[in-house]
């Protein structure tokens, strides 16, 4: 096992003296993004706030414990979870007043990002107390920055519902989206997940699989959304741990062709409200009526 080097060590202890030096106040709420894996992502800042803090509100005091224990670290922990966040919130808000620190954590990654956190921030701001984010892992970011597809733009999803109508429902209105998809996903959905993906999005689309970020056995894959679904099934490996799933941004062509729709709406606004006319021309046309409820009314608008 190698030893830290001596510029290691010296950076370190830099490090360690530049953030003695930042302030922490308190009569607030530090939102700490914990390690999504690999526990050296943990950032000196998160150590500082996670042993400096009164109190961490977390998802599992389990989890978290194990976390902390790995850290040396043995700051009180209670539970804030999606089915308490309502009596978290007053007990957190409570404390603060006190003038307390508490840390909010998930069990892994940033906090409020498709996991509980976003109703305790929201109460916290409500109340007029600060909120303080850490900054570190997220398993969408990463798994962005080395996807290769576009990122200037990119719209998350995270988990898509776990039934059929309504998640293909959902999908239904992401057939035409200009922005790479991001979507979370656990092992015993991906198999249904990467066949509702490729029955509702154009299968020539590149999709990539990015399972276990930072830990032992990751691996990101890229290929067709059409192939997907085979290449998990390849092995039980492909199977296995958290998924993020980056869909490339739709293409021009994957937009509807509008010009028979304009032609039915040009009819049907002669007599009929814009609703009226949308939902006549959805039956008519097959498209959806969100879609041409958008082109009746810029069509009213210009004189189309």
């Amino acid at each position: 096992m190698s030893t830290p080097s001596s510029s290691l060590l010296t950076s370190l202890t830099q490090l360690a003296s530049d953030l003695e030096q930042q302030q922490f106040p308190e009569s607030a709420l530090y939102v700490v993004a914990t390690p999504i894996g690999n526990i050296a992502d943990v950032s000196l800042r998160a150590l500082k706030v996670l042993s400096l803090v009164e109190a961490i509100a977390c998802e599992d005091t389990r989890n978290t414990g194990l976390l902390m224990s790995r850290l040396g670290l043995s700051t009180p922990l209670f539970s804030a979870h999606q089915h308490n966040e309502h009596e978290s919130a007053e007990k957190i808000i409570a404390r603060l007043r006190k003038g307390e620190r508490i840390a909010l954590v998930s069990d892994a990654g940033t906090p409020a990002i498709s996991d509980p956190g976003a109703r305790i921030v929201d109460a916290v701001i409500d109340a007029g107390l600060r909120v303080i984010p850490i900054a570190g892992a997220c398993a969408g970011i990463a798994a962005l920055s080395t996807s290769g597809l576009m990122t200037d733009e990119f719209h998350f999803i995270g988990f898509l519902p776990s039934k059929t109508s309504q998640r293909a429902q959902l999908l239904s209105t992401l057939t035409t989206t200009r922005a790479t998809l991001v979507f979370y996903e656990a092992p015993h959905r991906i198999l249904e997940t990467a066949q509702a993906l490729a029955s509702a999005l154009n299968g020539a689309r590149r999709v990539v699989v990015a399972r276990e970020i930072s830990k032992l056995f990751e691996q990101i894959h890229r290929c067709q959304l059409s192939e997907l679904h085979h290449w998990l099934a390849q092995a039980p490996e492909h199977q296995k741990g958290e998924f993020v799933l980056l869909v490339e941004a739709a293409a021009v062509s994957d937009e509807p062709d509008l010009s028979e729709a304009t032609r039915v709406l040009t009819i049907l606004l002669e007599g009929n409200s814009v609703s009226q006319a949308a939902a006549l021309a959805a039956r008519i046309t097959g498209l959806k009526k969100n879609t041409l409820y958008d082109l009746a009314l810029k069509m009213q608008t210009y004189g189309e």
